[in-house]
């Protein structure tokens, strides 16, 4: 009779191998940080807080911690993944001088965050010089405006944490704002700016839209302090931004804008007013008619005369999905959403396609949170305002490999666990010759040859020096 052997084969193990390399696969992200030369704008922008005898820069710390965070770390403690791979990710802090690093950058919140972003920016700057075609910014005219989304997210406290409070959904913890450019249909895309809030923050807060929209527009390349930057840029907000305030203000800073509009109470007398000529099939999310789906403009029927001039409404009604269930402002069994534009050409299905493409914000904090954003791990409200740079900086990190190195392959879409699966995960071994460390990736792992292909790409993007 054969002995079952189960599954799985029983290898006998040992910790005894040596130049093994985990998680070899960063070397994307290393090879993207020096293509775009992030290493150098952080060095010199924080410079001010490298101590005299330091042995680490605090622009490596901040480096290796969002390298981590992109690699699926959620705690600074994570960093000792990267500790144990000098040979790929360099000489890296211990876990006290990391804390303090964080501490003394938290102590002048302000300024430390005010240096990261100028980093960011300058190092956004080249990445999408690099990319080209490619870039978000490619073509971008007041046709096809470069889109920026807005959105909020709740983070959940577990502890009496520094700006923790009960959150409108009864929860208890934090409610950051978010600024994404948007990479469009062949990309994924990239924070611009957060705003750290207290849980119980309002979600239409007009000062705190213009504050993350205002430094979302500065981490734009080209952009001037004091330059308005037109209608080539779009705002994507839901609901929370149809304020008064906010609105008056996208238009004094001649901004294209899209945001949800809530309709009065007594709209639905109106509805019947419409004539059926000026329903226009609306669009699924590949640009095909939709079946069941009507938009029409609605402008006319609306007292706008306290909103910003040019303002138009466009609505949108179709068939709820079954076991959908009706809202009050349904009406006839149709299911009625409205936004607000001051875009003043287009078809009305494609204006209202490319609103109703706003969700993509949320795959962008759905791949915030998978990047550290779940949890704040810190106590102070500084502290986890450095750490929401340092998750903004791991996205970054991420989409701007898959923007430079990973375009024409499905790959350029992948969200993180999918990258730290198929590619992050692969294993090395390191080998020296002579003077030369050469790392031997797995030569059975699928995705291989396209991590080869990834870097020698950007290698061939790296800035000298």
């Amino acid at each position: 009779m054969n002995k079952r052997s189960g599954f799985y084969p029983r290898p006998a193990a040992d910790g005894a191998g040596s130049q093994v390399v985990s998680q070899a696969g960063g070397l994307l992200l290393t090879e993207t940080v020096q293509a775009v030369g992030l290493d150098r704008e952080l060095s010199a922008a924080l410079a001010r807080w490298r101590l005299p005898l330091a042995v680490y820069d605090p622009a490596k710390v901040i480096t290796d911690l969002a390298v981590t965070l992109a690699l699926g770390g959620d705690c600074l403690a994570d960093i000792a993944l990267l500790r144990a791979e000098p040979g790929v990710y360099g000489l890296v802090a211990s876990d006290p001088t990391v804390s303090r690093t964080i501490d003394r950058l938290a102590e002048d919140a302000p300024r430390a965050l005010a240096a990261i972003h100028t980093a960011r920016a300058a190092a956004r700057l080249r990445a999408w010089g690099l990319a080209g075609v490619h870039a978000p910014d490619h073509g971008q005219d007041t046709d096809r405006p470069l889109i920026i989304d807005v959105d909020a997210t709740l983070v959940t406290a577990h502890s009496d944490k520094e700006g923790a409070a009960p959150t409108f959904k009864k929860g208890f913890g934090h409610h950051p704002l978010w600024a994404f450019v948007d990479h469009g249909p062949e990309g994924t895309g990239e924070p611009l700016s957060v705003l750290l809030r207290r849980g119980n923050a309002g979600s239409n807060t007009a000062a705190d839209h213009i504050t993350v929209i205002r430094a979302a527009l500065a981490q734009l390349p080209g952009h001037r302090r004091g330059r308005r930057p037109g209608r080539r840029v779009l705002v994507r907000i839901d609901g929370a931004g149809a304020t008064h305030e906010l609105l008056n203000w996208l238009v004094s800073q001649r901004l294209s804008y899209s945001i949800g509009f809530a309709l009065p109470d007594s709209f639905t007398d109106k509805l019947a007013l419409i004539p059926r000529r000026a329903w226009t099939p609306a669009y699924d999310c590949d640009g095909e008619v939709r079946d069941g789906a009507w938009v029409a403009e609605v402008t006319g029927l609306l007292d706008l005369r306290s909103w910003p001039p040019g303002m138009r409404v466009i609505i949108r009604k179709e068939r709820p999905h079954p076991g959908a269930q009706l809202r009050i402002t349904d009406a006839d069994g149709m299911r009625i959403t409205a936004f607000a534009t001051n875009t003043a050409t287009g078809q009305l299905a494609d204006l209202e396609l490319r609103h109703r493409r706003r969700a993509r914000a949320e795959d962008r904090i759905r791949t915030a949170k998978d990047t550290g954003l779940t949890n704040l791990p810190l106590h102070d409200l500084t502290q986890n305002s450095i750490w929401c740079a340092l998750v903004a900086l791991a996205c970054e990190l991420t989409a701007w490999a898959q923007m430079l190195a990973l375009t024409g392959h499905p790959a350029r879409r992948w969200e993180p666990k999918r990258l730290r699966l198929r590619i992050f995960s692969i294993a090395g071994r390191l080998a020296r010759t002579g003077r030369r460390a050469v790392l031997h990736l797995s030569s059975h792992a699928p995705w291989t040859d396209l991590l080869l292909r990834a870097v020698t790409t950007l290698r061939a993007l790296t800035a000298p020096g």
